[in-house]
Parts: C-alpha cells; sequence; structure tokens
C-alpha cells in the first residue's frame, strides 16, 4: 500500500517509520540537529514549496529518507487508517 504524502509523492507504508507533527518539533534542539545533519548528507526530500507540517522518515532499500510534508500529521494519520481498513475489507 501507498501513502500520498503532497504533491505526487507516494511512499510505501511498509518502508514508513515515523510521522512527527512540525509544530510539535520545530523548539527541540535535537530535531533542528537532526534536520540539519540530514539535509548536509543529502537525504532530505522537500515534497512541496508549501509550508511544512510534518516529517516524515522512512527506510528505503536500506537508507533513511526524510520527507517534508505539507500534509499535517493528523490527515495522514488518517489516510493510514483508511487504507489499513481498506486492506482488512480486502
Amino acid at each position: 500500500m501507498f501513502l500520498h504524502i503532497g504533491a505526487d509523492v507516494e511512499i510505501r507504508l511498509k518502508d514508513l517509520v515515523g510521522i512527527f507533527d512540525m509544530k510539535s518539533m520545530e523548539d527541540s534542539k535535537i530535531t533542528t540537529e537532526f534536520l540539519k545533519v540530514a539535509r548536509e548528507e543529502g537525504f532530505v526530500c522537500v515534497v512541496s514549496k508549501d509550508d511544512i507540517k510534518t516529517i516524515i522518515i522512512t527506510e528505503e532499500k536500506g537508507r533513511n529518507v526524510v520527507y517534508l510534508s505539507p500534509i499535517s500529521s493528523a490527515t495522514l494519520q488518517k489516510r493510514i487508517h483508511l487504507l489499513s481498513d481498506l486492506s482488512i475489507i480486502n
């Protein structure tokens, strides 16, 4: 199953490590340092030019990827639950 995280970007649910609300994380020194290092090492993908609302971490082919998404973490969680419900039905 795939999760649409903004623009034309989708991630595989099985690759998902975590979804984090940007507002609750932006005051954290650890998060700021993590994002700085992730950008420097080239594993950040900015999904859209819109305001960043969510940090999404995946592991794809043994490599961590950090997506910065304009879609709220609450909306993404609702989509995941909907996809999970659909997979049970099918």
